[in-house]
């Protein structure tokens, strides 16, 4: 017997379809003296499609998509999707052997790159026999512009259920290999929406993508505009003033920012501000890292025409709370309670549910979940509960009106300018070293990136002695082989043995750095 659920599956090609009829005149995005309007997007993500079908892709295979922010980033996505194929996007940051086990990991079948980033990807898309499109060049493959002059316009309409993965996200793991995030195009079509009604992206509204697409969350908030009928307009790379300029230009309305950002904001000349015409601005909300109360006193106080929003989440849980407005001064600290369609649940170690004011682990319960780790069952089922709830592993604390405050996370996990940093796989690198006996990793405060990376390390007896900069410049080299720049420690301090508990595990909590560090 045939199940009808009733209505068409929802895409993340959907709201580029329909806003293509809707209003094919509208500008959807702009990068910087270019732009597109929804008939371009439309057509031009059709000739995607049609162009990767054509290499003999079919549904459900995966195509790794390698840029910054740009303006092809949500035609390309749509593509992809319109094709029933599923995006794994890369980290431009990442090494080459970084990118060379995610192509593997992913099963990706094709590439769609920047040409400028293709030495990220090196010898892999020849050895696993790749077709790749490449942008603003051709070191590797195709031109992009030449396969989509070349493809039909046609939108190829690929079938897919809306629980189908429209991507594969990947997020280092504390075991040290990166875990794929299966995430469905119901999960963040109902974001696209949802966000839209939250932060003012949909029609007739102006956001910048700020942060980087290839990132859960900046694929989230760059993306929703295009879904829900609005413009998005690129910041390229991180600049303070180059986000000022583009607001004032293009009278942008909406910005994501991580707290970093915040900071060299604030860190601008006094006049760099009031330099800028910013009346359009109206939202301005930050995830990520927990946004210090004196750095959103400053947020608020140098934009007071915003409605400043601080939302919590993860790529595998989506936003799971939001802090709005109403609340900032009311609700210092929090994050906010349960966001859209959000069940949230804090327990004990015993897993049996706490009161208010007491401390335990949140898990969350939404579409917005994600179906689970690519590959990887057991990683899916140590976060994952029989009834539905998944844990980012963060420890909260709900005051009497349910609002959230974050104190501690479960694991080590560190945020270092909104990216996050898992300090087993530096560690793993570290032991690698000859002169290394032991290392422990662990994040400290920075007033830049709100954390940096620092590294404890214990030395083998007989190490060549090298002095105190000679070993970090030793240190860092090997680290840079393997790992990406912003994964490479900071601060370096050399101990005589790290503290270990009675079962034998380092206690990091008395980690503590000294003040002139290694």
């Amino acid at each position: 017997m045939t199940v009808h659920r009733g209505g068409a599956s929802l895409s993340i090609a959907g709201g580029v379809r329909e806003f293509a009829r809707a209003t094919p005149r509208a500008t959807a995005v702009i990068d910087g003296d270019r732009a597109l309007t929804y008939a371009a997007l439309d057509e031009r993500s059709n000739r995607l499609a049609s162009a990767l079908l054509s290499r003999g892709l079919t549904t459900g295979q995966r195509v790794a998509v390698l840029l910054g922010n740009r303006l092809e980033y949500p035609e390309i996505a749509a593509g992809i999707a319109k094709a029933g194929l599923v995006m794994v996007p890369l980290n431009p940051r990442l090494t080459t052997g970084e990118a060379r086990f995610i192509l593997e990991h992913s099963g990706a079948r094709a590439i769609v790159l920047d040409d400028a980033l293709s030495p990220i990807a090196g010898d892999a898309i020849e050895d696993l026999g790749l077709p790749a499109l490449s942008i603003d060049g051709a070191q590797t493959g195709r031109p992009y512009e030449d396969a989509l002059a070349a493809a039909r316009a046609v939108d190829p309409a690929v079938r897919i259920d809306e629980l189908d993965p429209f991507c594969i996200t990947y997020t280092s793991g504390t075991t040290g290999r990166p875990k794929g995030v299966l995430i469905s195009h119901r999960s963040r079509s109902l974001t696209f929406y949802c966000s839209a009604l939250e932060w003012g992206l949909g029609a007739g509204r102006v956001s910048v993508a700020v942060a980087p697409m290839y990132h859960g969350a900046g694929f989230a908030f760059g993306y929703a505009p295009v879904y829900t009928g609005g413009t998005v307009t690129m910041l390229r790379k991180w600049d303070p003033e180059a986000l000022l300029h583009l607001v004032e230009r293009d009278r942008a309305q909406s910005a994501f920012l991580v707290p970093t950002h915040a900071q060299m904001l604030r860190a601008l000349d006094r006049g760099a501000l009031t330099a800028r015409d910013l009346a359009s601005l109206d939202t301005l909300y930050f995830n990520a890292a927990a946004l210090p109360w004196p750095l959103k006193q400053w947020v608020m106080e140098a934009f007071p025409s915003c409605g400043v929003h601080e939302l919590y989440g993860s790529t595998e849980a989506g936003i799971v709370t939001n802090l709005r407005p109403v609340d900032q001064r009311r609700k210092p600290g929090s994050v906010g309670h349960a966001w859209y369609m959000t069940e949230l649940r804090v327990v004990n170690a015993a897993g049996e549910p706490v009161g208010p004011g007491e401390p335990g682990e949140l898990f969350s319960r939404s579409p917005f979940l994600m179906n689970g780790y690519h590959d990887d069952p057991a990683a899916t089922a140590e976060c994952t509960t029989d009834d539905g709830f998944l844990t980012c592993g963060d420890i909260v604390v709900r005051d009497d009106e349910g609002y959230v405050h974050v104190v501690d996370r479960k694991k080590d996990m560190i945020i270092s300018g909104g990216v996050n940093v898992y300090p087993r796989e530096i560690e793993d690198v570290l032991h690698a070293h000859e002169a290394v006996a032991e290392a422990a990793v662990t994040g400290v405060p920075s007033d830049t990136w709100g954390e940096e990376v620092m590294a404890y390390v214990v030395l083998r007896a007989g190490a060549p002695a090298a002095g105190a900069d000679g070993l970090t410049a030793l240190l860092e080299a090997h680290c840079r082989t393997s790992l990406a720049g912003y994964k490479v420690p900071k601060r370096w301090q050399v101990v005589a043995a790290l503290p270990r508990n009675a079962a034998g595990k380092v206690v990091k909590r008395d980690l503590k750095p000294l003040d002139e560090g290694l």
